[in-house]
């Protein structure tokens, strides 16, 4: 990476300069409506001195809204005063998808998650990618990244953190975890982990903490309520915030295998037989899927792969061939 041309992206932000400062990063893009156009990606940084770095981060995907409400309101709201160090705040990651509601951007289609590391004479998506893995990374010590199922899917309300080598780096973003206080705390297993944000953060040393607060494509008052509160919890429990944690009781789960997750084979109208925080054993029917082509014919009985609380599922209620259809998780002692 190091012959890598620089970034293309610059920031209307002085990244070293102490106070709190909105602005925008910067990445031309020439377009049909717009021959000298920029992506205005919104960004604020508060300093005050030397002290720790704190990346939040929201907008990942475009259709989950509860880290882009938090974050747009702690820029607001954040004061150089309460802090010792320097929070960063990105509330729209990718840009162009928050700005359409979409997972994907609707400029290249790309999953800003699965872009990393990216390149910088690559599309936008991965133009945004690089400058993270280049330029923001690099600076931040706890990187917070908030999602949610957005259209597709919809999650008990965790915190997560992965199983990483370095056994300091993974205790220290378990701790932020449980800091963050939703009413569920993961180790988390990923299913797909190719130019992951996530992997990239963590391949840095950084401390890594991902929230899943929601879904269904929209946001509620407590969704967002505990996403303000966590992300305030995890700059006081990090050393950057001097004021006073909100502690939240936790329920630690487990994501130890492929069989966490069940997926459908086949198309048509789906029936849950559970819902999300059910207690289910391995072989149960969790879900029937109807063929909607005709009546009178059979349903396909979706079974559990393993034994658990389940603690997502798939969201709304057609399915296609290879969607992804519930997560069920282990609980683990207090």
């Amino acid at each position: 990476m190091n012959n890598l041309p620089p970034s293309p992206i610059t920031s209307t932000v002085d990244f070293d300069a102490d106070g709190s400062h909105h602005g925008f990063l910067r990445l031309p893009y020439s377009r049909d409506d717009s021959a000298w156009g920029f992506v205005m990606i919104p960004i604020t940084v508060v300093r005050n001195g030397p002290g720790p770095t704190a990346l939040f981060t929201g907008g990942n995907h475009g259709d989950e809204y509860e880290g882009p409400i938090a974050l747009f309101d702690l820029a607001h709201s954040l004061k150089p005063d309460e802090i010792s160090g320097r929070v960063i705040i990105i509330p729209g990651m990718n840009y162009p998808a928050l700005k359409s509601g979409t997972r994907t951007s609707p400029i290249d289609l790309r999953n800003l998650n699965r872009t990393f590391p990216g390149r910088p004479d690559g599309t936008v998506t991965e133009k945004i990618a690089d400058y993270f893995q280049r330029v923001l990374l690099p600076i931040a010590d706890v990187v917070v990244d908030c999602h949610a199922g957005g259209k597709t899917m919809e999650f008990l309300p965790f915190s997560a953190a992965h199983i990483v080598p370095d056994k300091v780096q993974q205790a220290e973003a378990f701790r932020l975890v449980e800091a963050f206080g939703a009413p569920y705390s993961v180790k988390m297993l990923e299913i797909d982990t190719v130019g992951l944000y996530d992997t990239a953060a963590e391949e840095l040393g950084k401390v890594f903490v991902s929230p899943e607060l929601g879904g269904g494509g929209t946001a509620t008052a407590a969704s967002v309520g505990r996403t303000k509160r966590g992300l305030r919890n995890v700059l006081i429990a990090a050393g950057i915030s001097n004021g006073t944690m909100q502690p939240q009781a936790t329920q630690w789960v487990d994501m130890p295998d492929q069989d966490c997750f069940t997926f459908a084979e086949d198309a048509g109208l789906i029936e849950f037989c559970v819902d999300l925080g059910d207690c289910v054993a391995k072989d149960d029917a969790v879900a029937r899927i109807w063929p909607i082509g005709r009546t009178g014919l059979d349903p396909v009985e979706i079974l559990s792969r393993r034994s658990g609380i389940v603690l997502g599922r798939h969201f709304p209620g057609l399915v296609k061939s290879g969607d992804f259809v519930i997560l069920i998780a282990d609980l683990l002692s207090p």
